[in-house]
């Protein structure tokens, strides 16, 4: 049996699948059309957020069986045409949630303590001490939105840091919020008394621009916003007004609606923002566990 693995992958999940007897075929980010070519005799495909397996590359991969996304989402995939064929869609879920959640953190030590702005401005020749009185996290309120798998994560390094942990989800669960101390409140209870607001939802319909300028203007002046969850969840050129006229503190961003961040975006001109590109799954103890997920449950499959 032959798996093409279309994205890179860490090398023991290729360990993997070759003692399972596989024959792995390595090609990076190959386009549409080089899909096609590649798949004509594939018995199952491994990506990332990339490479797109479309309706396309399905129909194009007669012994096809199984789908692998080495990451969260399932984004990247036309889930309704690997249905119609049988096609099993596999993907790591719970690979890169400690990775987020600690990211979650660095993203927010970094506005509260202004680390990203001292560091520019020591690079600079400029001893900015006055400048960089920040804040503390304990004893402060975190308002986790979403409470699946990394929004557990962050309320337990939360709770260890001594914060008060607010939380909202949907679909509240009473015994795993106790398990981190944490106590379920209205959104928008949450967004108004909160002094970090961290984001934890897909990107569905009822999520897009979910933080609004109403909702900005819901949260406290001294607050920070989190969101390495989806960039359409903020509302960019809200979120862009809020931190230049300071109705919040400052906010640490590892999403955005547009990716990559053009050069010259509003937010690169905002010091009171910390801004990353998109890593909170780039651990090597992520990529790790997410390969070799799709790796083992691949060679389940078809072993049958």
């Amino acid at each position: 049996m032959k798996v093409l693995v279309a994205a890179p992958l860490h090398e023991k999940a290729i360990e993997i699948l070759k003692k399972a007897g596989f024959e792995v075929v390595y090609e990076e980010y190959p386009d549409e059309d080089r899909l096609v070519e590649l798949v004509r005799d594939v018995d199952a495909i491994i990506v990332r957020s990339k490479p797109k397996i479309t309706r396309r590359v399905i129909e194009a991969a007669p012994k096809l069986k199984v789908i692998g996304r080495a990451g969260v989402g399932l984004d990247n995939i036309d889930l309704e045409a690997a249905k119609e064929r049988g096609i099993k869609v596999v993907n790591s879920p719970g690979a890169s949630s400690r990775s987020v959640a600690e990211l979650v953190f660095g993203l927010l030590f970094a506005v509260a303590r202004k680390i990203a702005f001292a560091d520019r401005k020591m690079r600079e020749g400029v001893w900015a001490k006055k400048q960089c009185m920040g804040i503390e996290l304990e004893g402060k309120t975190i308002g986790v939105v979403g409470f699946g798998r990394i929004g557990y994560q962050v309320a337990k390094i939360a709770n260890a840091f001594g914060m008060k942990v607010l939380l909202y989800d949907p679909y509240p669960d009473e015994k795993r919020a106790m398990e981190v101390g944490g106590t379920f409140v209205s959104l928008e209870d949450l967004f108004k008394e909160s002094d970090v607001v961290t984001l934890h939802v897909p990107l569905v319909e009822s999520t897009y621009h979910l933080v609004n300028e109403d909702r900005l203007r819901l949260m406290k002046p001294r607050a920070i916003l989190i969101n390495a969850a989806r960039g359409a969840v903020v509302d960019t050129n809200a979120l862009v007004k809020a931190l230049g006229e300071g109705w919040i503190y400052g906010a640490g961003l590892d999403v955005f609606e547009e990716e990559p961040l053009p050069k010259d975006h509003p937010l690169t001109k905002l010091d009171n923002v910390v801004l990353t590109p998109h890593i909170g799954a780039s651990t090597e103890e992520a990529q790790m566990r997410a390969g070799v997920q799709v790796a083992e449950q691949i060679v389940k499959i078809l072993r049958g």
